[in-house]
């Protein structure tokens, strides 16, 4: 397969862009309804926003890239999963369904590219705030609001207080959570829903992100992009190394998501 460009991924960033707003509308609109909610196999929740923002999803990707496979989250709960080649998407239509049920803004939709198992374009869209963070390998990372002006955005180092980290509002081990941070200086901890706690740490609006329990790649891949780019790490707990996707089953095991330190 050839070789990722910096302009390749430039081009395909500028056509993704309208592609996950188009989905996150489609999730708005189930949004403002009384939708129902379901469970799939694995008792998570599921709605009919997660299976029809995949649609659109999946349909642009195969107008976009016919030829790079795609991994997707409810596909994959239906039994379909793709042979992944060293370059494949990882699609999660609605992450944060739990979010997007409690109804507190704080879902998000992701489309990454991955590359010989490293995260090298992302877009993560919170369509209810109004905020769409992209980022690519060698070109940087961005934050585009509602009404404000594109503007590029980077980590920070962590301030002479102590760390600000954020935690997961639905899946939260505050005991494990404890255990991890023991012997840093922390200055403040806090919750945030789906891969926007990733997108905290990329703008510089946090510094640590722990996740100490059970993740899948299409959760945290775009996020990770979107914070390399923006000269973060996320690494695995138990060795340090680099998260790396393409993994059987696509599981995660514990990692960290970290800006500079």
């Amino acid at each position: 397969m050839t070789t990722f460009s910096t302009s390749d991924a430039a081009a395909l960033l500028e056509r993704l862009k309208p592609l996950i707003r188009d989905a996150g509308q489609v999730i708005m609109d189930i949004y403002a309804t009384d939708f129902d909610v379901t469970k799939k196999g694995d008792d998570s929740p599921v709605t009919q926003a997660d299976q029809k923002a995949e649609a659109v999803i999946l349909a642009g990707l195969k107008q976009i890239a016919p030829d790079i496979p795609v991994v997707a989250e409810e596909a994959v709960a239906a039994g379909d999963i793709p042979d992944v080649s060293d370059r494949f998407f990882l699609v999660d239509p609605l992450d944060g369904t739990k979010e997007f049920i409690s109804r507190n803004g704080e879902f998000t939709v992701n489309i990454a590219l991955i590359d010989h198992g490293r995260p090298v374009l992302g877009l993560v869209y919170a369509p209810a705030i109004g905020r769409l963070f992209t980022g690519a390998a060698g070109l940087g990372a961005w934050l585009e609001e509602d009404g404000k002006a594109l503007r590029e955005i980077r980590c920070r180092a962590v301030p002479a207080d102590g760390l600000t980290v954020v935690a997961s509002r639905s899946h939260g081990d505050e005991a494990a959570l404890d255990a991890f941070l023991n012997g840093r200086k922390v200055a403040s901890r806090t919750n945030a829903g789906s891969s926007l706690k990733l997108c905290l740490v990329a703008a510089g609006e946090a510094d640590l992100y722990p996740r100490l329990g059970r993740t899948m790649e299409w959760d945290i891949a775009a996020g990770d992009a979107v914070l390399r780019a923006a000269g973060g790490r996320v690494t695995v707990v138990a060795d340090g190394a680099d998260l790396r996707y393409g993994k059987p089953g696509f599981d995660n095991p514990h990692f960290a998501a970290s800006g500079l330190n």
